[in-house]
């Protein structure tokens, strides 16, 4: 049960992470229209200069995700690298429960009522020409931080797993 559930929150997250990769092609041929209509055409529209900063922002966020996942976020290697895999597993779930988990579910549970303001003020941009619906980007934020709490309970699931001697699908396995 527990490694179904693993592997279930596993794909949730490598989704985030294609979804990512799409909103960075987008964002790539929006930068480069822009630039185009910049220095070619002598054009600027605000929009697609704010589109650019919320393909940014939604990419980096729902990114995150999938880099816990797949054990490409930062920690103090120097030390965990040569830890046994017993002890790193206790680091992972200990660390996840009393740091990562918390703080994400507090800032997604904070970040409803941000972008829930937004909406009901109908936030728009402050540049004429800006995007309206400003409380789109602003929704991300708690989605990122709860699907970041789902990837987190992931991870504990993958260090207990490991911890009970089941086999389970590692993460380099499934970034191939």
């Amino acid at each position: 049960m527990l490694v179904r559930l693993e592997r279930a929150i596993n794909r949730f997250s490598d989704l985030l992470g294609t979804i990512s990769a799409v909103l960075f092609l987008i964002m790539l041929v929006n930068v480069f229209i822009d630039v185009v209509l910049r220095y070619a055409l002598n054009t600027v529209f605000i929009g697609s200069q704010e589109m650019e900063w919320h393909l940014f922002a939604a990419m980096f966020m729902l990114a995150v995700p999938y880099t816990l996942r797949a054990e490409g976020h930062v920690r103090v290697d120097l030390v965990y690298e040569r830890l046994p895999m017993a002890m790193k597993n206790w680091i992972d779930i200990g660390g996840g429960l009393l740091l990562l988990l918390p703080f994400c579910l507090l800032v997604g549970y904070y970040g409803i009522g941000f972008a829930h303001e937004a909406w009901e003020l109908g936030e728009t941009s402050g540049d004429p020409g800006g995007l309206p619906a400003r409380w789109v980007i602003k929704a991300v934020i708690p989605l990122a931080f709860f699907a970041t709490s789902i990837s987190g309970v992931g991870m504990i699931l993958s260090a207990v797993n490991e911890l009970r001697g089941v086999k389970h699908e590692h993460h380099k396995e499934a970034a191939l």
